[in-house]
């Protein structure tokens, strides 16, 4: 995932809303999201090549989120990024202890950030770069492929628009087109995270089209006060072609996800 909003406890009704892009290479194998083989109480997309996922909800309300650091070309690290969300989803440590120990770790992965929520609705953030592990107080928190808080034109973008309309309505198809906003920023918005002009060019827009890498796939969490919890996840192939939506939700009290 490589743009991220968080609307933790804004709306007593909702509190834990989840927002994001998943910006990826077209070649790159992937699952679209669907109840994990390993545990069906959990629910999210999945990385083929190196076994790990971007997003992932589990039915008892935890959740997690991972995203790259943009920068220079580095050496592959020796764990992919995306095993930290599955290994957070598939174990039995908390929230707060498995940020620790994420951060503690982060040199093994490639440069990240991380965000964590546990069945209690709290949520935590890591920094893969420096190795700071800290709880999220509530409010709309966005993040994308450069520091935490880092202002860049689509997170500001992303930010006001979801502020918007959740202030106007409950209305997750409004949500979900957010995240298909290509407005591109003039250059002299853009940040300089060392890939050069062009690069940062095409990497600008909440929305990326491209033919060799773009987003992928968007998506919409929603845990509600009642303990409901929703996934929805519009599919893209090549230059944003449209391929799909699934539906996925649980019912309060049901241990399982159903399609919706």
């Amino acid at each position: 995932m490589c743009l991220a909003l968080l609307a933790h406890r804004v709306d007593p009704r909702h509190p834990l809303l989840l927002l994001g892009n998943r910006d990826e290479f077209h070649a790159r194998p992937s699952a679209a999201a669907a109840p994990w083989p390993e545990d069906p109480r959990i629910v999210g997309g999945r990385d083929l090549q190196a076994g790990g996922a971007w997003l992932g909800l589990h039915a008892d309300g935890r959740f997690a989120l991972v995203t790259n650091r943009r920068g220079p070309q580095a050496k592959p690290a020796p764990r992919s990024r995306g095993v930290l969300v599955r290994d957070y989803l598939l174990g039995d440590t908390d929230a707060a202890d498995f940020a620790a120990r994420a951060a503690r770790e982060h040199a093994a992965y490639g440069p990240f950030n991380l965000l964590l929520g546990d069945a209690m609705g709290n949520a935590f953030g890591v920094d893969g770069v420096s190795g700071h592990a800290f709880a999220l107080e509530p409010g709309l928190h966005v993040i994308s492929n450069g520091p935490w808080h880092a202002r860049w034109p689509k997170t500001e973008r992303l930010r006001a628009g979801a502020a918007a309309r959740l202030a106007a309505a409950d209305d997750d198809d409004a949500l979900l087109d957010l995240l298909a906003d290509s407005t591109q920023p003039p250059d002299a918005a853009l940040p300089d995270t060392g890939v050069g002009l062009a690069r940062e060019r095409l990497l600008a827009p909440i929305f990326i089209r491209g033919a060799q890498y773009g987003t992928r796939a968007s998506s919409l969490v929603r845990v509600r006060d009642d303990g409901a919890c929703d996934l929805r996840e519009r599919h893209y192939g090549r230059d944003g072609t449209p391929q799909g939506e699934a539906r996925w939700r649980r019912d309060p009290g049901a241990p399982r996800w159903a399609p919706d």
